[in-house]
């Protein structure tokens, strides 16, 4: 890996703890580091998030290796801003995820303890039987937590606000439906998202823009729940599609290019053949 230390192996995540520190140094620290607050940085975690599961669908395991760490500052920033106002620090950050790991896996740590890293035998359960029991902790969890508050929250609430649009949608439904508030199978949502296409040509017809938008979102919000029930991640589908345009439009471009064309004289004919070329040729 690069911008090792010369003297030693590699930095160790004392130094990266160390190095935060400085950068948030009042005196001595970095002004724009210094100036930052958990909301200021929330947009760099989820974007750096994102660049996580990009390098992972590119294959590219240099780069994923790289933005892992810039996560992993993500982390390292957001505790150290913690610590500066006696709420916490890394080290709960660590002991906190390490004791849900213990607790949720009963299978692999019986008496959820360290300790349970000397046992040899392997788990007699499928991966789907983890899932289940997984999520059987995680309801339990949940409920402690309900229960200790004194005031009565939405289902909804645990669905933060701040994820892709695509994604709060199937959480949103998925909370919904348990407690029976879904379709009872694919079929009503099909009819759902007729339903929202004939709104949009409604809303067309006045010519109202705010009401477009509206009826546009309507629509979209159902196409999630589709996918929710035919088992589709919404939010990796239409990356997946927006991949696939990056492709072929691609190809359109060098098709183009190699014929000695301006792609801004083409017509729509044009450029809508050479899709089709870019579909047969898998793009």
């Amino acid at each position: 890996m690069q911008n090792r230390k010369p003297e030693q192996d590699g930095y160790s995540i004392s130094d990266l703890l160390n190095v935060m520190a400085r950068l948030r140094d009042p005196q001595a620290g970095c002004p724009w580091d210094i100036e930052q607050t958990f909301k200021t940085i929330a947009p760099y975690t989820l974007e750096e998030a994102y660049e996580v599961v990009d390098a992972i669908e590119r294959n590219d395991i240099d780069h994923l290796c790289e933005e892992l760490g810039d996560l992993l500052l993500q982390v390292v920033f957001h505790a150290r801003m913690a610590e500066e106002e006696k709420s916490f620090d890394f080290s709960d950050v660590v002991n906190a995820i390490v004791t849900k790991l213990l607790r949720r896996h009963p299978h692999v740590f019986p008496n959820a303890s360290l300790a349970d890293l000397q046992l040899k035998e392997s788990p007699d359960l499928t991966p789907e039987e983890v899932r289940i029991k997984w999520q059987a902790i995680k309801a339990e969890e949940k409920a402690e937590e309900k229960a200790a508050k004194p005031v009565q929250d939405s289902l909804l609430d645990a669905v933060p606000n701040n994820l892709p649009a695509l994604m709060i949608a199937q959480k949103l439904q998925d909370k919904a439906a348990k407690v029976n508030f879904d379709w009872p199978d694919v079929r009503p949502v099909l009819a759902k998202l007729r339903e929202e296409l004939d709104e949009i040509e409604e809303a067309l017809d006045k010519g109202e823009q705010e009401e477009i938008a509206a009826e546009v979102g309507d629509f979209l919000f159902a196409a999630t729940n589709l996918a929710r029930h035919l088992d589709v991640d919404a939010e990796q589908s239409v990356r997946g599609c927006n991949q696939k345009f990056r492709n072929r439009f691609s190809y359109i471009e060098r098709a183009v290019k190699a014929q000695g064309r301006d792609i801004n004289k083409c017509t729509l004919e044009e450029l809508d053949a050479l899709w089709d070329e870019a579909k047969l040729k898998n793009y």
